[in-house]
């Protein structure tokens, strides 16, 4: 009776571990169906506001259950001189992981181009959600990512500390 209740239990945890690695990894993830305004923006120096910017091939997933799932790949024709010109440039980003299955978005990758200055990382969009801003990175070949990352003022907030003063209110119920 001992062997068969381990092997059992042994059963239960492969089958329980299988089912939350299926659900971290492929369940809550949707493709995101281009609209082809708002996909893929950098904030204007000029403006200080997000504007859409020339792209194609754009492949996205997103997910419901946290507010830092998505994950954009797409390429642009626009240049490296170009962009620093006009775009506001963010020394902050870092590029989350994304599932194996979207091979498109390869963190390492994109974090090994940025630190060698063959990708550079621009602030999207600030606070497209209270403490998190969209990220893009576009490499000097035009192949870009886009991601989401929680800023300072979140992450002082997320961990259940008062907004600084220089941050702005987090809504009811944070």
């Amino acid at each position: 009776m001992g062997k068969f209740l381990t092997v059992l239990l042994a059963i239960c945890a492969i089958g329980g571990g299988g089912f939350m690695y299926y659900q971290q990894v492929y369940a809550y993830y949707e493709e995101v169906t281009p609209n082809g305004e708002t996909d893929v923006q950098l904030t204007s120096i000029l403006i200080g506001a997000p504007e859409t910017v020339l792209y194609d091939e754009f492949r996205a997933i997103d997910a419901d259950s946290s507010p830092i799932r998505y994950r954009a790949c797409f390429s642009t024709s626009m240049s490296h001189a170009m962009l620093t010109e006009t775009y506001l440039l963010d020394d902050e980003a870092v590029p989350l992981t994304a599932p194996g299955w979207f091979d498109c978005f390869d963190a390492r990758e994109i974090g090994a181009a940025m630190e060698e200055g063959r990708a550079l990382a621009f602030l999207g969009a600030a606070n497209i959600e209270y403490g998190v801003d969209r990220m893009v990175a576009i490499h000097e070949d035009g192949r870009g990512w886009v991601w989401d990352q929680i800023n300072r003022c979140g992450e002082i907030v997320f961990d259940g500390n008062a907004a600084p003063e220089d941050c702005p209110a987090p809504p009811e119920g944070y």
